[in-house]
């Protein structure tokens, strides 16, 4: 499996380098920030218009990492939708590739910030979820332990052999793990930012997404 392994409170896991993550021991896949339906909520707004095409792409890539790991559990970290009428907004197809992709599996939606009401669409609808000895919320608070969370976009930047290398990356630390957006049209937030350096401890690694997964240490 195309991934960097490492542990969590004493769980190991595996940083996928499409920016999902493995948990074998539960069969679970968590990915965060899907952001499903961005292009319509600009349109929506009457913001520069995108190709409409970001909700297909994600799902995707989420169908490959389902496939590639035979995962009975996916946890989508918050911020799945870009707002709550993106979810109205999904086509009839891409509802029917939700479902069909959480057949036979246990689904569980965390809440986000930008998608704090009911989701719709099948599976179960948490703030956060506790699966000892992890939690999985969207937003990392100070002082947890076994932490994995969402909502920062993480990216990092590094020159390697005189090239400039700049992905969406986990950060991880001793007591967490914040997760790099899955979703195809989403920003970022470089791990030199303050918010960032706040939470992420000393010694604290990034793993950058790509083909190969690149650990280094988080730049500061």
């Amino acid at each position: 499996m195309n991934g960097y392994n490492f542990t969590l409170n004493g769980t190991d896991l595996t940083a996928l380098g499409s920016g999902a993550l493995y948990w074998p021991a539960q069969n679970l896949l968590c990915v965060s920030d899907l952001h499903f339906g961005k292009s319509e909520r600009r349109a929506r707004r009457g913001q520069p218009p995108l190709p409409p095409y970001e909700t297909r792409d994600t799902l995707s890539r989420l169908e490959a990492d389902i496939a590639k790991t035979d995962a009975r559990m996916i946890v989508c970290l918050g911020d799945s939708f870009d707002d709550s009428a993106a979810v109205g907004a999904l086509l009839d197809d891409e509802k029917l590739w939700i479902a069909s992709l959480q057949a036979g599996r246990r689904w569980i939606w965390i809440e986000g910030n930008h998608d704090p009401g009911p989701v719709n669409l099948g599976g179960a609808h948490l703030t956060e979820l506790c699966l000892q000895p992890l939690t999985f919320r969207h937003i990392a608070r100070m002082g947890e332990k076994g932490e994995i969370s969402g909502h920062y976009h993480p990216k990092v930047s590094l020159r390697l052999k005189g090239c400039h290398l700049s992905r969406p990356a986990f950060l991880i630390d001793k007591t967490r793990v914040i997760l790099p957006a899955y979703g195809t049209y989403t920003g970022g937030v470089r791990s030199t930012d303050s918010c960032l350096q706040a939470l992420m401890g000393p010694g604290a690694m990034a793993v950058l997404t790509g083909p190969v997964p690149r650990p280094a240490p988080m730049p500061r």
